[in-house]
């Protein structure tokens, strides 16, 4: 099978830095839609012959899955002569179990395409261990015997592991069984509603078997990959980053999104890989990078830092570094502005929002019912006090998130309250659903409704703290959501209109949303994805067009300081005051049901994000702060 050479839409500068072929694309959707082409393409070019195709499950196949389902139904494609290998299952886990990568197969593309079962092969996570070696000599065998992978999808996990060959795996390991690492099992933690319930371990095709495929593509989205992806493609082979292998293969491609390939070196410091035409964004992240990598303030950069560091261009192009420096330093400043809906009455020329109208209608949206206040609650609490008329809608329940026990807790207290229960609702019956639920099972819709409950007044509480009414607080529960589980429906016209319909009644002048992009089928990009689809509909409305959109960062980390294009810093006070808006949520503290691979409570990480972020700023030579929110400009 032929390397495909690919043009537009995917981007491909080869540097001296890159060992491996590698494509980004704007968004997750285009990379999976050519990588489904090609996997058609190559169905198709094998005319009636078998064609043998190596799986993967997590979110990053997902996209592919769906277009080739679509091709399927729309083009006809057909795959009764596709024989398919799953890289990997976890161990101890019937193919029933939601959780199980057959379950998965099945949702995401087996029961929607016309292969024949029989040609379906997943490792049996139920093999009894006697029989393990084996079972996985002959999974490997029967590879052989059709004569080798033809093409082999890959995603990569946090520990750069491809299947589940954790570091320490061999390069001619096979199909075997292994223990996971305590990383994989931490991210794998969403999916079985708790660490503790995750399987230890799972088994696995080996990297020999991965590598003797005759093409192989391995996708990457957002930017929780990018440190992982730049390390694969750029960095040294060893057995404690399995997917460094794929250097030595002769027909691998990397796809992935922007922010996934953002700490590759074309990217995150292109002047040191080629001449080009500088502008100010590029000066911006230059000069930036350069004052970070010394631990020098701006003003302080000499001529001999800027060309010992590959930005002798710059000068040459750009002027004198006196000039350089102090256009970089008035640039930071201009960013910093305590007045997040604009300084009413002032001049706005050199400040990051407008003056006018003096009182603005602002519209926060929170895809969770938290992320508000963590990820913003210092400039949420500014807005308010400066007297805007500030609104948030909470686009979804965050109704599973709320733990089994934390719903009992809150049944025990209406248990024991002396007023009769004027809606006849069964307490009783409720707690005795929770205490037998199995950990595969969805909530009943009485149990879901509570727990939406739980989240909805822990917002009106610390929205009462900060001095917003209630009526200013828009509970969506956009319906793409309400499933009972972790995975969500697709986003219908529904979820849009209900968007379109506040939009349209409040009539914002400042919009704020989750700009957190990391998993495209994560909740945050889904909810920012409806947004957007509603401003696409509004958007030639002579409201929409004196309408500014500011995108945060989710609770895990800040924009670069580069990107950053409003900051609004806080005082200590204002730090407790956030820190306490947060705690009003109290069934996301202590026990977390969805902690990420982050330890740290979530008002803790916050905090120490928005002082790291005030820390770099000082470092650059700007006035020290105790904490900073940023935020990035969306034009639409």
């Amino acid at each position: 099978m032929q390397k495909i050479s690919y043009e537009a839409p995917g981007k491909f500068q080869e540097s001296k830095f890159e060992k491996i072929h590698c494509l980004t694309f704007k968004s997750a959707i285009d990379g999976s839609k050519l990588v489904a082409r090609e996997i058609a393409n190559s169905i198709k070019s094998k005319k009636n012959k078998p064609f043998i195709l190596g799986l993967a499950t997590g979110s990053s196949p997902i996209g592919v899955y769906k277009e080739l389902v679509r091709i399927h139904k729309t083009e006809k494609l057909s795959f009764k002569n596709v024989i398919t290998f799953n890289l990997d299952e976890y161990y101890n886990i019937s193919k029933d179990e939601p959780q199980s990568y057959s379950a998965f197969m099945n949702n995401h593309l087996f029961s929607q395409i016309d292969i024949p079962k029989k040609n379906i092969n997943i490792p049996n996570g139920k093999t009894k261990e006697n029989d393990i070696i084996d079972y996985c000599k002959d999974y490997e065998k029967k590879i052989i015997d059709c004569g080798g992978i033809d093409f082999q999808l890959l995603g990569i996990g946090r520990t750069a592991h491809i299947g589940f060959n954790e570091p320490g795996s061999n390069k001619n390991s096979v199909t075997r069984l292994i223990a996971l690492d305590s990383i994989t099992r931490l991210d794998a933690a969403n999916e079985f509603n708790g660490l503790s319930m995750v399987p230890e371990k799972a088994i696995t095709m080996g990297i020999g078997t991965i590598m003797n495929a005759k093409r192989i593509v391995l996708l990457a989205w957002g930017h929780t990959k990018s440190n992982i992806v730049s390390r694969t493609i750029e960095g040294e082979i060893s057995s404690s980053a399995p997917a460094t292998f794929l250097q030595n293969h002769q027909n691998t491609t990397f796809v992935l999104d922007e922010e996934a390939s953002a700490d590759l070196t074309k990217f995150k410091t292109p002047w040191l890989v080629k001449e080009f035409t500088w502008n100010d964004a590029l000066k911006k992240k230059a000069i930036v990078w350069l004052s970070k990598k010394l631990n020098k303030p701006v003003l302080k950069l000499t001529q001999r830092d800027y060309n010992k560091n590959g930005l002798a261009s710059l000068i040459a192009n750009q002027g004198n570094v006196y000039d350089l420096n102090i256009w970089i330093f008035n640039e930071l400043q201009k960013t910093i502005t305590g007045w997040p809906g604009g300084k009413p009455y002032h001049d706005d020329s050199n400040r990051p929002e407008r003056a006018n109208p003096p009182k603005k209608k602002v519209l926060i949206f929170s895809p969770h019912p938290d992320d508000d206040v963590i990820s913003m609650g210092g400039t949420y609490a500014r807005l308010i006090d400066q007297g805007h008329e500030v609104h948030v809608a909470y686009q979804t329940s965050g109704n599973i998130a709320v733990s089994d026990e934390e719903a009992i807790k809150f049944l025990d207290v209406m248990d024991s309250f002396a007023e009769p229960n004027p809606k006849g609702i069964k307490i009783k019956d409720l707690k005795n659903q929770l205490i037998n639920k199995k950990n595969d099972e969805a909530d009943p819709k009485k149990i879901m409704k509570l727990k939406g409950l739980i989240r909805k007044n822990e917002c009106i509480a610390a929205g009462r703290f900060l001095k917003l009414p209630e009526k200013n607080l828009h509970f969506l529960n956009l319906p793409f959501y309400e499933t009972g589980f972790i995975k969500k429906n697709e986003p219908t016209k529904n979820d849009i209109n209900i968007t379109v319909d506040l939009i349209n009644k409040i009539k914002p002048h400042q919009i704020f949303a989750a700009g957190d992009l990391a998993d495209p089928h994560g909740t945050h990009r889904i909810c920012l994805d409806i947004l957007f689809n509603a401003i696409q509909l509004l958007k030639n409305k002579n409201y929409m067009k004196n309408c500014w959109m500011w995108l945060y960062r989710g609770a895990w980390e800040e924009w670069e300081i580069e990107d950053i294009e409003m900051a609004i810093p806080m005082s200590p006070a204002q730090v407790l005051q956030k820190r306490n808006s947060i705690l009003f949520h109290q069934s996301q503290k202590d026990k977390v049901m969805f902690q990420g691979n982050d330890e740290r409570e979530f008002w803790l990480r916050a905090e120490e994000r928005n002082k790291k972020t005030a820390k770099l700023y000082n470092k650059l030579g700007l006035a020290e702060y105790e904490a900073i929110e940023g935020f990035k400009r969306f034009y639409f």
